[in-house]
C-alpha cells in the first residue's frame, strides 16, 4: 500500500460568510490567534506525515502563495532590529512542507476542485482537507485518518457527532459499525432530523483513493449541478465500492461561520503560552 504523502488543500472559495473581513483577502487567511486558518491546517498535515501540499486556488488568493513563500524584505528587516525568535518563527513557514499551486477557474463544486490536481494526484491515495476545520487533538486528526486508512485501504472520511440543532448544516453519514469505523451505506447532504438516525456527519477531512478521483473525472455534474466530493462517494457505494468514516479523537473547532471562528479563537487563545493567563483573567473579569 502506498504511503499518503500528498494533501490537496482546495481554498479557492469566496468566504461570504465573513464579508466584509474576505472583500480583499482570503477567508483562509484570517488569523486565529495569531497565525492564519490555513497555516493550522498545514501543519496539522505535515504533522501526520505529509511532504507536499497541493492548494487549489483561484482570483483573489494570492496572499496564500505569499504567505507560504520565502519573506526576505520582512526577513531582513527582522535581522536587522534583531528579532531573532520572530525571525526563525517566520522562516519555519516556507520549510514546513513542498508547496504547489494550481487553480480552479470557475467555481464548480468541491469535487471538481480536486480535479485540477489530479495531474499531481490522481494515481496515488491523498488526503484532502478543507478550511474551514481546525481539530485540537493530541493526535493530529489528519494522522488518524491516514492510519485508519492504513488499516483498511479504503477512503476514508473523518466525522464528529452533533445535536438535532446542526444535523441539516451538514453531510451526514450512515453506516455499519466495524473496528472503531463505520462502513458507509450512504451519505445525506443536508437532511432533517428526522430524516436519518446517524448524528454522525462529515467535517471537512478525507483520504482520497483513485477510484473516487476516478468517478470524479467521469462525472458532467452532480445533483447539485456542481461535481461534488459527496456525490463521487454516492456512486462508489452504488458500485460497491467500500469507504469507512471514522469519527474523530479531539475537538472539532468549525471555522466557518462568525461564531465558532471566535470561539475556536478563544479556546486556542487559551492555550497559547503567552496569552492564556491574560486572556483567562479577561473573560474572568466580563460580567456576563
Amino acid at each position: 500500500m502506498r504511503k499518503i504523502k500528498k494533501a490537496i488543500l482546495p481554498v479557492a472559495g469566496f468566504g461570504t460568510r465573513f464579508l466584509p473581513a474576505t472583500k480583499s483577502q482570503p477567508k483562509e487567511m484570517l488569523p486565529v490567534v495569531d497565525k492564519p486558518v490555513i497555516q493550522y491546517l498545514v501543519e496539522e498535515a505535515v504533522a501526520s506525515g505529509i511532504e507536499e501540499i497541493i492548494f487549489v486556488t483561484g482570483r483573489g488568493k494570492r496572499a496564500i502563495e505569499d504567505h507560504f513563500d520565502v519573506a526576505y524584505e520582512l526577513e531582513n528587516t527582522l535581522v536587522e532590529k534583531g528579532k531573532t525568535a520572530v525571525l526563525e518563527e517566520v522562516q519555519e513557514i516556507a520549510k514546513l512542507a513542498k508547496f504547489t499551486y494550481v487553480r480552479q477557474p470557475y467555481p464548480l463544486g468541491d469535487g471538481h476542485a480536486l480535479l485540477q490536481a489530479a495531474h499531481i494526484a490522481r494515481y496515488e491515495p491523498v488526503l484532502v482537507l478543507f478550511g474551514d476545520c481546525i481539530y485540537d487533538a493530541e493526535v493530529p486528526a489528519s494522522k488518524q485518518l491516514i492510519e485508519a486508512f492504513e488499516k483498511h485501504g479504503t477512503s476514508m472520511i473523518g466525522t464528529a457527532v452533533v445535536g438535532d440543532d446542526e444535523v441539516s448544516q451538514f453531510g451526514v453519514i450512515e453506516g455499519e459499525e466495524d473496528d472503531g469505523t463505520l462502513k458507509m451505506t450512504k451519505m445525506i447532504e443536508k437532511p432533517e432530523p428526522s430524516e436519518t438516525d446517524s448524528r454522525q456527519v462529515a467535517v471537512g477531512k478525507y483520504i482520497v483513493t483513485p477510484d473516487i478521483m476516478d468517478i470524479l473525472a467521469g462525472m458532467e455534474d452532480g445533483k447539485s449541478g456542481e461535481i461534488r466530493l459527496a456525490d463521487a462517494f454516492e456512486i462508489a457505494i452504488e458500485r460497491e465500492t467500500e469507504i469507512r468514516s471514522l469519527p474523530l479523537e479531539g475537538e472539532w473547532l468549525d471555522t466557518g461561520d462568525k461564531f465558532n471562528f471566535l470561539k475556536a479563537t478563544i479556546q486556542l487563545g487559551l492555550k497559547h503560552p503567552n496569552l492564556k493567563d491574560q486572556l483567562r483573567d479577561h473573560l474572568k473579569s466580563l460580567e456576563l
